[in-house]
């Protein structure tokens, strides 16, 4: 019999999951995750089931604790709140899945024998009964990045000759600079020229030098000795030795300080540098892929980088087109994505409506493919059924265009773009029960702005006070 530990202060609903569950399931009840201590480690759960309150954020913490102790067993949060910001927080807090109350005893069950269906097997017992297919694909999770070149979505003009050039400099081994917006995909095609490259049995090393502080950059680049400043308690090894035999990829190059760029110069024209506060020489055989979303040649001009540097680097250049440049890409793309956040999720969600589609082509996507990502992640977790809904699909309004493919001129055209807006507004505004001021949140556009635009398409609703009849 499966066994299940339900977390849960309000014993009213002790009572209710104990009548819900114990005829199939052994079923432990607590009234805090601290009090697991009198059931482990002697007893181990199957799945978690616990109560989360919007009104109390240690609730979340109390989340990310069990998820701690049962390991990869499923969780199952319930609360009294369905708002979707509090639900997208609770499932990346660790749930598994949500179910909001009040809920019937035919919607707990349900879940649960979901949940056990697509658990994790725990590799230390081949006797828990679950089968080995759970296994398989919990395995190839482990493997989502691949870096085949011929699985790339590339089917725009633009992105097929980018794609030419990184098969062709992937055979090299000069120094490559990849250009290109935020999300465009830099940081995975450098991973890709590495690992179709003679050095792909070596090290591939990544280095962002946005997001990490100027002082500890150099000692993360090229190590330190021990004394060489107050808490280098020990000889530290840096990231270019590491790297040795094979490639360092330097994101967000742009942001590295003059001082850095004048140490870095060394390395690619030497290969050779010294760690901080010592004074040998390490040599180290590493091939450098640098990115980034500047205009380094504008940066050169203001003095801002070195043109020494530049010159070094920018020895074989790479520019990734926008989504919005590529297209032809959009729905493939989503689809791909689409199939493996949902396997991420362990969500049965296969498609796309026509409506969400269509707004997924119309839209420009500003933050490229990560954006596509993070916005199809969010409905894949707010979504109850089989296919993403457009309600489901947060974007900025405001980057919604038309589509290219169906161009039309004058008065059609005002036409059209008006009927775009007023469905684009009336799905924001039935996800939020016509709430003008939630819809308008959502659009991420102020509440004057909405009701403007309300009264010049027409839109209208029997809830509003001024629309009821006398």
């Amino acid at each position: 019999m499966p066994s299940i530990v339900c977390v849960e202060d309000d014993y009213k609903h002790h009572v209710r999951l104990k009548n819900f569950l114990t005829q199939s399931y052994d079923v432990s009840i607590c009234s805090h995750v601290s009090d697991l201590n009198k059931f482990l480690p002697a007893k181990k759960f199957d799945i978690g089931i616990i109560d989360v309150d919007v009104n109390e954020p240690e609730d979340l913490e109390s989340l990310k604790r069990l998820a701690g102790y049962l390991a990869r067993a499923p969780i199952i949060a319930t609360s009294k709140s369905d708002e979707a910001e509090w639900v997208v927080k609770v499932i990346r807090g660790g749930a598994t899945d949500f179910i909001a109350k009040p809920y019937s005893g035919e919607r707990i069950r349900l879940a649960v024998q979901r949940a056990l269906e697509t658990a994790i097997p725990d590799k230390e017992q081949d006797d828990s009964g679950l089968s080995l297919k759970n296994e398989i694909d919990y395995l190839r999770r482990q493997q989502d990045i691949c870096y085949d070149f011929n699985k790339i979505i590339a089917h725009s003009p633009v992105m097929q000759s980018a794609m030419d050039l990184v098969r062709k400099y992937s055979q090299t081994d000069s120094n490559i600079l990849i250009t290109g917006e935020t999300g465009t995909g830099k940081s995975f095609l450098a991973g890709g020229i590495h690992f179709n490259s003679a050095r792909k049995k070596k090290p591939f090393i990544k280095i962002n030098c946005a997001n990490i502080p100027e002082t500890l950059l150099e000692s993360e680049l090229f190590g330190h000795e021990k004394g060489a400043f107050t808490d280098a308690v020990k000889t530290r090894v840096g990231r270019l030795e590491q790297g040795r035999g094979g490639t360092v990829f330097l994101d967000e190059i742009g942001e590295m300080s003059p001082g850095l760029q004048s140490k870095l110069l060394q390395v690619v024209e030497e290969k050779a540098f010294q760690p901080l506060g010592g004074n040998r020489t390490i040599r180290s055989d590493i091939r450098i892929i640098a990115a980034t979303n500047q205009d380094l040649n504008q940066m050169v001009n203001s003095g801002k980088f070195r043109q020494d540097l530049y010159f070094r680097l920018n020895v074989l250049a790479i520019h990734l087109p926008t989504l919005k440049e590529r297209q032809e890409c959009v729905e493939p793309l989503a689809h791909f994505l689409l199939k493996k956040i949902s396997r991420d999720a362990r969500k049965k969600v296969s498609d796309f409506t026509p409506q969400a589609m269509q707004m997924m082509k119309e839209y420009s996507w500003p933050g490229n493919i990560r954006e596509m990502a993070n916005v199809i992640e969010r409905a894949v977790l707010l979504e109850k059924g089989l296919m993403i809904r457009l309600k489901n699909m947060h974007v900025d309004s405001a980057a919604v265009n038309p589509p290219r493919a169906q161009p039309v001129r004058g008065t059609e055209t005002l036409k059209k773009l008006d009927e775009q807006k007023k469905s684009f507004i009336v799905d924001a505004l039935e996800s939020n029960l016509w709430v003008q001021k939630q819809a308008a949140r959502q659009l991420g556009i102020s509440p004057r702005a909405l009701n403007y635009t309300i009264k010049k398409l027409g839109i209208k609703h029997w809830r509003w006070i001024k629309n009821k009849p006398d």
